[in-house]
């Protein structure tokens, strides 16, 4: 068996869901786009540089979760995912990933965005496993908080591994295992799969990739 395993933002997207979620809910008048427009994209910025604050950023990325009733963000969701989510949605992406479960693969997103966020989308790609952030519930309404080790940087890793145990599977068991991403931020878990592969990527995983030879391609 093989196992290929995707991030999501800016590589099975063109574009960012978390910064998006954002900004739909600026634009809906949601969040007040004085202040959450500025921290949006002072967060972005700080993610592309890989000088991210991880749990400052959640505080914020999660905060508005606890302020509603699931079923309102639910409704939210819906119209975000027509509105912003499925533009982003490439004809080539979707293609890489049937080949793989085409293949049988074992196939999952691993995304630092919250599961909240990136759920739907990842059910929108027929992929049946997301290893994402989770963002904490108590009786069904989220409290604002993230819930374990966030997948992000070198806690991909430590998710991966904990989601393949939970399976009775370790990475090292298939034959071939790949991971797809634009970032930089996602070098430790490239460095981790015998198949690293950079999708649009930027600078330094760029440079990264040629220097050792891993394969360059384009889903825009």
């Amino acid at each position: 068996m093989n196992l290929a395993l995707f991030d999501l933002d800016n590589t099975l997207l063109a574009g960012d869901s978390d910064f998006a979620w954002a900004q739909f809910l600026i634009e809906k008048g949601v969040l007040d786009r004085e202040v959450q427009e500025a921290k949006n994209i002072e967060f972005y910025e700080h993610y592309k540089a890989g000088t991210l604050d991880i749990d400052a950023f959640l505080d914020f990325q999660l905060a508005p979760l606890a302020r509603h009733p699931r079923a309102e963000l639910d409704a939210w969701h819906r119209e975000f995912m027509e509105q912003s989510v499925k533009p982003m949605i490439t004809a080539k992406a979707r293609a890489l990933v049937r080949q793989h479960l085409d293949e049988d693969a074992l196939v999952a997103v691993v995304t630092a965005t919250n599961a909240f966020v990136t759920g739907p989308i990842v059910r929108e790609f027929g992929i049946p496993h997301l290893v994402a952030t989770i963002p904490a519930q108590e009786n069904g309404a989220f409290t604002g908080k993230a819930r374990g080790t966030p997948a992000f940087q070198a806690g991909k890793i430590v998710r991966v591994d904990a989601w393949l145990e939970s399976l009775g599977l370790h990475i090292g068991g298939f034959e071939r295992s790949w991971f797809y991403s634009d970032s930089h931020n996602d070098l430790p878990l490239l460095k981790h799969v015998s198949d690293p592969v950079a999708v649009d990527p930027d600078d330094t995983l760029h440079a990264h990739a040629e220097q050792h030879g891993w394969p360059v391609l384009s889903l825009r």
